[in-house]
Order: structure tokens, then C-alpha cells, then sequence
């Protein structure tokens, strides 16, 4: 991931986006937001297999939610890759307000009406829900400074999966509140993200690759 330059010999500067590894509730199918919680044995596991591979090419910084579960998974990979690790609240996952910490199935029964407008990718009120905009634009606006900051340099972010897929909708020029063709990334799996060289406003960005495997080299 070191390597600055292009097969055309041009300076690149790359972006790397990891989600963190398995917690509980992840296991247990319950919304996250900014719930502060750790990661479970398996997520432990995740993290040591991504930071096995990231440490055969590493970055040159890494930068993480300060959410537990993130912050961790980054540690990992920063003591594999020798690196420390800052935080940046930019990367925080998407609040889901009164939601938080429960299934879908829980949410389906107390607020069937919100649920369905949910589902429908039509805005909930009243619940303190973070709107889809806001969150792609501060992570897509931290995206952005970093990659400024480290022109030739490869960053590495992780953070969170709603987060992640509304930053890149967002760099990619596309709406991210009625874009909802980005998958989202799996535990452990990171996407990479490169400064689109078309675009003067330097707003934009290509993605190269993503939902990588934690073991992927």
C-alpha cells in the first residue's frame, strides 16, 4: 500500500476505508450507532487476520472513529504495521438515535409507521436519526482533508459501515440520500479510494476497489 507512484510514474495518493471487526451486537443483528461497545472474540480474530495482511504493505498513517470497536481494530493493525494510531470524530457512525441498540424486528413493533418509512428510504422524524446528507458529507469532507494533507501517501481509515458507504456515495459525486447502490462493507473488509485526476475541484473521488477481504493482500 506504501507505493506513491502509478504505473505512469504519477505521485497517488490512496485512501483506504475499513470497517471495524465484529461486536455483539453485530452478531445479534442490532443497530450500532454510536453505541460504544468492544469488539467480541471474533472481531479480535478479524482484526489480527486484516492486520496480518495490511502489515505486508502498510500505510502511512491510520486514522479511526474514537468509538471502542473501531479504535481497537485500528490499534491492531497499527502495532502490526508499527504505526500509532490518532482519532478524528469525523468518522463517527451514523447516530440512529432512539433505535440504537435494538432489532429490526424490535423496531418493526414500536414504530411500525417510521419503520416502514425507513425501509422505504423516506425520512423518519422525531427519533434523532442522523440524516443520510449530514453523515456523508462530514466523513466525505474528513476523506477529503486527509487525502489533501497526504498527497503521495496511502491513509487508512476505519470506522464504521453506515459511515463508510455514505462517505463514498458522497465522493463519488452521487446523492447519498437517494443513491443506494454501494454495498455495504463487511467486518474487517475495507474499500480503496483514489483522488479522481478529472476533477479541479479536487471534491471527487474513483474507487478502486472494494469490500476487500481482511485476509487480502
Amino acid at each position: 500500500m506504501k507505493s506513491s507512484h502509478s504505473t505512469g510514474g504519477a505521485v497517488r495518493t490512496r485512501l483506504v476505508l475499513v470497517r471495524h471487526g465484529q461486536t455483539e451486537f453485530n452478531r445479534e443483528g442490532r443497530l450500532q450507532g454510536q453505541v460504544d461497545i468492544p469488539l467480541n472474540e471474533t472481531g479480535a480474530r478479524q482484526a489480527a487476520v486484516l492486520a496480518a495482511a495490511i502489515a505486508e504493505n502498510p500505510p502511512d498513517l491510520i486514522v479511526s472513529s474514537p468509538l471502542e470497536r473501531a479504535r481497537d481494530t485500528a490499534r491492531i493493525v497499527g502495532q502490526a504495521c508499527e504505526l500509532d494510531v490518532t482519532t478524528d470524530e469525523a468518522f463517527l457512525e451514523r447516530s440512529f438515535g432512539q433505535w440504537e441498540g435494538l432489532r429490526g424486528e424490535e423496531i418493526r413493533r414500536h414504530w411500525p409507521e417510521e419503520h416502514a418509512d425507513w425501509r422505504a428510504h423516506r425520512p423518519v422524524a422525531g427519533l434523532d436519526l442522523e440524516d443520510r446528507p449530514e453523515v456523508a458529507a462530514r466523513v466525505a469532507e474528513a476523506c477529503r482533508r486527509l487525502a489533501a494533507e497526504n498527497t503521495g501517501r496511502t491513509v487508512m481509515v476505519v470506522a464504521h459501515g453506515a459511515a463508510i458507504t455514505l462517505g463514498i456515495t458522497a465522493l463519488l459525486g452521487l446523492d447519498p440520500d437517494g443513491f443506494r447502490g454501494i454495498a455495504g462493507l463487511e467486518n474487517c473488509h475495507r474499500s480503496v479510494l483514489e483522488p479522481l485526476v478529472s476533477d479541479t475541484t479536487g471534491q471527487r473521488m474513483r474507487l478502486v476497489s472494494h469490500n476487500l477481504a481482511p485476509d487480502f493482500i
